[in-house]
């Protein structure tokens, strides 16, 4: 099994009073809220996360692109692989990812993926998500019912443009290049693995079997609310005739892992009810536009986990509408975060156990671990995984190993690679 630590950079310092003041964490989010010298410290740190989750041996780390939100503050994923490029070593990069439909031209997301996977070495993993409905429709303007017709012709001319090897021209609907011919090219060869990030689109895991890209479903509310999505899922790979290799599959978990569980509930409770209660407070008119959810999904009765969440916490967990119901009950303190399964918590035999099932039932191999959540301290956030990676992590590890994964990079040789420079910074007395 891979194990990728999976970072969201959440602002850090909403006030306890944002839900009952602000109506969403996303698109109107007030600009009077973000102090850019706290932000200062807060990336600096995220990426001093990421790197040390780095040498604790995870498979990779991985980031993503939000914007106008105080949920994650990347709009830029590729400027926070870059910098993670040039200071790991042996980590796979992933970039989970890029939202296709937003690049104008998309051939900005060919040359800057060549560009990190050139700088990295070969290490890259290249992320497509469509994009939520509160990044393309509402922050980016984009028309949700063009959307995925914007998508798919964006990644066909990725595709292309990274493996034609002449230079060539490209009349799309939404895309016209007289001359594609993109330097960089990426390392790896005809292409960076694609794993396609998504939350519970029937069109989406379809297209990502289909092409055979990783489908990786992007939850936060836990494994035993993936059922239905991951099911859906495996039976459109048995209708493809594909085989139910696991590393087809990844899937985002929160985990906090301590000596005792009780520890677990002292260190992890106040992260976790900042990050549902904060990090995830979605206003319902962003979470789904008319056009954004295909027909296909609608009949299957999918819906996005954001949009079911917005819409119960708005109308109570005892409202009857579908989405409260099939949320259960929207938890938002410590213990019903824990029950619902959103947070695998609790001793190292405690996050083994868990996760080991959530591997089997859902099947699996690619596990994408968010281990830094909320307002966590940084001191914790080294902690959580250092435990995980010295007490969890090789019990996991042989898991599928009867499979062959062959959506992983390919990097060069070490003795072909670059050496990593050492590390110079400032005095502080440099800087005065």
């Amino acid at each position: 099994m891979k194990m990728l630590w999976f970072h969201l950079m959440p602002y850090t310092e909403l006030p306890d009073d944002f839900k009952e003041k602000h109506p969403s964490v996303w698109v109107d989010i007030h600009s009077s809220l973000f102090d850019p010298k706290r932000a200062h410290h807060m990336y600096n740190d995220f990426l001093d996360e990421l790197e040390y989750a780095a040498e604790c041996g995870y498979d990779a780390i991985c980031c993503n692109e939000h914007h106008s939100n105080g949920y994650g503050l990347m709009p830029s994923p590729n400027l926070i692989a870059t910098a993670l490029a040039r200071r790991t070593t042996d980590t796979a990069i992933c970039v989970m990812g890029n939202s296709l439909a937003l690049y104008n031209p998309p051939t900005r997301v060919a040359e800057e993926f060549a560009m990190i996977d050139c700088i990295s070495g070969g290490r890259l993993i290249a992320g497509f998500p469509v994009g939520t409905p509160m990044d393309t429709t509402y922050a980016y303007g984009q028309n949700p019912s063009m959307l995925r017709e914007r998508y798919n012709e964006a990644h066909d001319l990725v595709m292309r443009a990274w493996q034609e090897k002449d230079t060539f021209a490209f009349n799309g609907r939404f895309n016209q290049q007289r001359y594609v011919n993109i330097w960089p090219r990426p390392i790896q060869e005809p292409h960076p693995p694609i794993w396609i990030p998504g939350a519970g689109s029937v069109e989406t895991w379809r297209w990502a079997a289909e092409r055979d890209y990783v489908f990786c479903y992007l939850s936060y509310y836990g494994y035993k609310m993936a059922q239905t999505v991951m099911k859906g899922f495996w039976a459109e790979m048995d209708r493809l005739g594909k085989d139910r290799n696991p590393y087809r599959a990844g899937f985002a978990q929160v985990v906090g892992v301590a000596e005792s569980r009780q520890q677990a509930m002292d260190l992890y409770t106040e992260p976790a009810e900042y990050f549902y209660g904060r990090c995830l407070h979605v206003d319902p008119r962003f979470a789904s536009p008319p056009g954004y959810t295909t027909e296909a999904t609608q009949r299957v009765g999918l819906e996005s986990q954001v949009k079911m969440a917005a819409e119960a916490s708005k109308a109570g967990p005892s409202a009857q509408q579908p989405s409260a119901m099939k949320m259960q009950s929207l938890a938002r303190d410590m213990k019903g975060i824990v029950d619902n399964g959103y947070v695998i918590v609790g001793s190292p035999d405690d996050v083994t156990d868990q996760l080991m099932e959530l591997a089997k039932t859902l099947n699996v191999g690619q596990l994408m671990l968010l281990m830094q959540f909320g307002s966590m301290s940084k001191d914790v956030t080294k902690y959580n995984p250092r435990l995980f990676a010295e007490k969890v992590m090789p019990r996991l590890k042989p898991l599928f190993s009867e499979w062959e994964n062959k959506w992983w990079p390919k990097p060069l040789r070490v003795a072909e690679r670059a050496a990593l420079p050492a590390f110079a910074g400032s005095s502080p007395a440099a800087a005065e």
